[in-house]
């Protein structure tokens, strides 16, 4: 019973009318199990056609409704959140913990530095006391382009900062506040404003440049003493530790308000230490940071997802310290958001149906999965501390007096040893405390074990979005993307940290089916590759796998289908897509499941088998102006990346359905009997004709475009010779 003297600091609400959708679940339900019931009494006798590809079938369906099951966590008894943000100040006014805050990066290429800073700046920038907030960020490049953009961007706080607060500034990165204000008629803050961007493009011009050159002047380099530490520097994957605050606990900006603490960190590394990728670096901002600033909570956030919300850490707060129950939450979960989809979401990248029904499913199971970025923790948590009704935030920290007493090249030297690549051998790291190693997605093996150590956590939504991020804006870029999440989800199913298993007992039933949803989504690839192939070659054959339209067995077909997807379509609706972006999301769907799982399934095997090393790929933050043009036009981008053998393996699966509809159709005008079998095969001539329709795209790419975003000519010429050399073999094997 909650303690009557303090009003609570977040509110919970269910959703109603889930009686409803409950009983519809029980009738689609109802209807998969006649359809498995369809499959096992009709099942071709022996020496009948088809039988093998009727229990491939059956296998399938089977599948497909275990899925679906297992899809239903999602949605089964969803949870939404609001936080009282005044009761929080009222409560406890200045008295409130340390915040740090990790943003991360590693190439330098691929992740600008302009756009790096403007992340760091909207964070440093938060509506929060900032003598409590503390910044750092992880090169894991080491660059010295990286650190002078962090360099500049120090400089350029002192100035922001303090606009962004006399002002009341959202957002608060100055490259995306800019573009809002571009039309701005506050006559009153014309002057301001002009200051402020003029020196904003100038800072941006000279990291540009220095970008540009690849290198920077023996005059940039005399500006500050961290440059040195580049001295010993041999390539990104053999430095020392670097380690510079650049703006420590005595700081002011212009108006002589504290500054928060701001710190660059690029960590030892050595071609004979494996350094764990994000994990790594993760942890070695934990243990940085412990002995610079020790924030009892940590947000850690990617460097392209820039706060949109200058009031996140409160909203986060109120969670944390909600005297009945924020001493069981671990992390706060917020949403991933992408500013740059455009508005049907051609690579469904918005992953929109995740963040407004299924995270909000997953919620009310008990807690949110951790994605990577844009989330809230517990330090003890994530240091591997086990729940306890005494984990309780000491919102006093010391901290603060003990920067101001130890100066910074003090602070340096007893620091820099914790990010040696060394430091975590025959230690706890990366298996019990911080981070997990060994996966590439250890936000997710890390948030379950936290959960599985009794903590809670919770995903909030607000009506404001507390990040922005960067979508890929090609189609490789995306099924790279997705290869590398089903990869890693995969490795944790087949590993002694799956939910079935390594959390039964510690999370509810509800959670363990969310997270297996997700962790199971490689092997997805066979069912579909499957049902994709294999109906329509039997369309070649006349071997019907499907019952027809007039016997009472097609109405569970009929009812499950039509049911699912319509369903399907409201819940994108709702969730603010729209139907273009539906079609799109299932295209996507398909073309994930048949590409980037099934590769993803196949190296995970084989790394199973001690055949393959996990790698890590980053995702491109930037793109060729006229890949940006097609992207916004909604124009499907394959481009010189679609070489890969996921593209000729798409490729072909399209053009085996397009060649066995087009035999349909000249069957039926040549011969008037055919009629009558195709009629009978209606659900199988309509399967295949969705699948031809949903690739458009791909058959625009492979044949009609000319520009550089279409598939190149090779992999039109293997797919061609793949469809038709699959379907000669079917017609003499059957």
């Amino acid at each position: 019973m909650r303690n009557s003297k303090y009003a609570p600091l977040f509110g919970t609400r269910r959703e109603k009318g889930m009686a409803i959708y409950r009983l519809f679940a029980v009738s689609i339900f109802i209807g998969i199990w006649s359809i498995w019931a369809y499959r096992v009494s009709h099942m071709p006798r022996k020496g009948e056609d088809g039988k093998w590809i009727w229990i491939g079938l059956f296998a399938s369906e089977l599948w497909f409704g275990f899925y679906w099951i297992l899809s239903e966590a999602h949605r089964w008894n969803p949870s939404y959140r609001c936080t009282f943000k005044d009761r929080l100040l009222k409560r406890y006014g200045n008295d409130l913990p340390d915040v740090d805050i990790f943003v991360c990066t590693a190439d330098p290429a691929i992740e600008p530095p302009v756009m790096v800073i403007n992340t760091v700046l909207s964070v440093m920038a938060y509506d929060y006391p900032p003598e409590k907030l503390s910044v750092y960020l992880s090169d894991d490049a080491g660059s010295d382009i990286t650190f002078y953009a962090l360099l500049e961007a120090s400089q350029f706080a002192k100035h922001w900062i303090p606009y962004c607060k006399e002002f009341d500034v959202e957002p608060r990165s100055p490259a995306a506040y800019f573009i809002s204000v571009s039309d701005t008629n506050d006559t009153k803050q014309d002057k301001p404003l002009a200051t402020i961007k003029k020196l904003y493009e100038d800072m941006e011009n000279r990291i540009e440049t220095a970008a540009k050159l690849g290198r920077l002047s023996k005059e940039i380099c005399s500006k500050h003493r961290g440059f040195s530490q580049w001295n010993s520097y041999a390539s990104r994957r053999d430095h020392d530790a670097i380690l510079q605050i650049l703006i420590d606990g005595n700081a002011t900006d212009i108006k002589g308000s504290a500054l928060p603490t701001l710190v660059y960190l690029a960590r030892e590394k050595r071609p004979q230490h494996p350094h764990n990728f994000k994990a790594g670096a993760m942890n070695a901002l934990i243990r940085v940071s412990s002995n610079i600033s020790n924030g009892q909570i940590i947000l850690n956030v990617d460097c392209d997802m820039y706060s949109n919300n200058s009031h996140a850490v409160l909203d986060a707060l109120c969670f944390f310290l909600d005297e009945e129950k924020g001493q069981e939450i671990a992390f706060v979960q917020f949403p991933q958001i992408f500013e740059n989809i455009t508005k049907n979401d051609i690579y469904g990248n918005s992953l929109i149906v995740g963040r407004e029904v299924e995270f909000h499913g997953l919620d009310g199971s008990g807690g949110p999965l951790y994605i990577g970025s844009g989330c809230f923790h517990r330090r003890d948590a994530l240091c591997g501390k086990k729940f306890s009704e005494e984990c309780k935030i000491q919102r006093k920290g010391g901290n603060n007096m003990m920067r101001r007493e130890k100066s910074a090249l003090e602070l340096e030297e007893n620091s820099r040893f914790l990010a040696s690549c060394t430091y975590e051998e025959n230690t706890q790291w990366g298996k019990e405390i911080g981070l997990k190693y060994g996966c590439p997605v250890e936000d997710v093996i890390t948030g379950l074990s936290i959960q599985c150590q009794g903590w809670q956590s919770v995903y909030f939504n607000p009506p404001r979005n507390a990040f922005l991020g960067v979508a890929p804006t090609t189609l490789p870029q995306t099924l790279v993307q997705h290869k590398r999440w089903s990869e890693g989800d995969f490795q944790i199913f087949l590993s002694k940290y799956n939910p079935a298993w390594f959390a039964h007992g510690k999370i509810s039933l509800g959670l363990q089916m969310g997270y297996c949803c997700y962790f199971l989504w490689a092997p997805n690839c066979l069912p579909t590759l499957y049902y994709s192939i294999v109906p329509s070659l039997c369309l070649l054959r006349g071997i019907s796998l499907f019952p027809q339209c007039s016997t009472p067995w097609f109405i569970p077909y009929a009812y499950v289908i039509v049911s699912k997807y319509a369903y399907s379509l409201i819940e994108f609706l709702w969730s603010g897509g729209t139907i273009l972006g539906w079609w799109n999301n299932q295209r996507m769907w398909l073309y994930k499941r048949t590409s980037s799982y099934l590769f993803g399934f196949t190296d995970t095997i084989l790394k199973s088998l001690g055949f393959s090393d996990t790698a890590f790929v980053i995702t491109a933050k930037v793109a060729d102006q006229d890949v940006l043009e097609r992207y916004q036009r909604e124009i499907m981008e394959f481009g010189p990346s679609s070489s890969s053998p996921m593209f000729t393996l798409l490729a072909a699966i399209a053009l085996l359905n397009l060649f066995s509809l087009l035999r349909v159709v000249q069957k039926l005008a040549l011969n008037k009997d055919s009629i009558s079998q195709c009629q009978a095969m209606a659900l199988q001539i309509l399967l295949c004709s969705l699948l031809v329709l949903i690739n458009l795209p791909l058959y625009q790419g492979l044949f009609l475009r000319k520009d550089k975003g279409k598939i190149p000519s090779s992999i039109a010429v293997k797919s061609v010779v793949l469809a038709l050399s699959a379907i000669t073999c079917f017609t003499f094997m059957y």
